[in-house]
């Protein structure tokens, strides 16, 4: 079993598996649909290659939030012109993004071969990965960690890489989403629509997905000692 773990974080991130025309929605953390597309990205992987990238479905997915991020929404407009060039309509949109968010993916084969391709590709992309729009880049410290536990045991073991600020006003539980059959007796499960079927552009479906959310609990930061302060004191 190997696992690579991904840090996304930045000013502003997105993750839309319900969007529709004018109005682009995010979720409120990373999607499978979404990191299966960066891995097909950074492989060098073309839409219609459907095989290949479906065959990234497989690895074992799970996501920590280490810091929730707020909604912010983009108001743009586009203008759409008739074939003599005059004018025809003025279309709003509304773009969602998460900002200042900070998670960890996991992505875990019992494959090793196949997991090293996918290590190999993530650290020199054929195309550019991005964090859902090509405007939003990665992190530096984008791959975090390399380990030969599950998924969701790598995401135990991680230490949190939320800001200082945030550390202080949070509780150290934090929540987390993986496929189900990862975690055994977990009872909180939901379906999300974030299964790829295929992203070529002339037929781009997608499939529900049974994933679990569940918490961890990061040791505290706070070491027991014996010293006693009043010990000097006597008495």
């Amino acid at each position: 079993m190997k696992s690579i773990v991904l840090k996304f974080a930045g000013p502003l991130q997105s993750w839309g598996t319900q969007s529709h025309f004018e109005s682009r929605h995010t979720d409120l953390y990373p999607s499978k649909s979404g990191v299966v597309g960066l891995l097909a990205a950074s492989l060098g992987y073309r839409r219609d290659q459907t095989e290949d990238i479906q065959a990234l479905n497989q690895v074992d997915f799970a996501v920590r939030i280490d810091q929730e991020g707020g909604l912010r929404r983009d108001y743009q407009t586009a203008h759409k012109y008739k074939a003599n060039g005059q004018p025809d309509r003025t279309y709003v949109t509304n773009r969602y993004y998460l900002e200042d968010a900070v998670f960890l993916v996991a992505l875990s084969h019992t494959d090793n071969d196949f997991m090293a391709k996918i290590a190999q590709a993530l650290k020199k992309p054929y195309f550019q990965p991005y964090m859902g729009h090509r405007s939003l880049p990665l992190p530096l410290d984008f791959i975090v960690a390399e380990t030969n536990l599950g998924a969701v045991e790598t995401l135990q073991s991680l230490d949190w890489q939320a800001a200082p600020w945030y550390q202080r006003q949070h509780s150290r539980i934090l929540d987390a989403y993986a496929d189900a059959g990862l975690i055994e007796g977990a009872k909180r499960e939901q379906w999300r629509k974030d299964l790829v079927v295929s992203f070529d552009q002339q037929n781009r479906h997608f499939q529900t997905r049974r994933e679990l959310k569940f918490q961890i609990e990061l040791p505290s930061l706070v070491q027991e000692t014996e010293h006693d302060a009043f010990g000097e004191l006597g008495g």
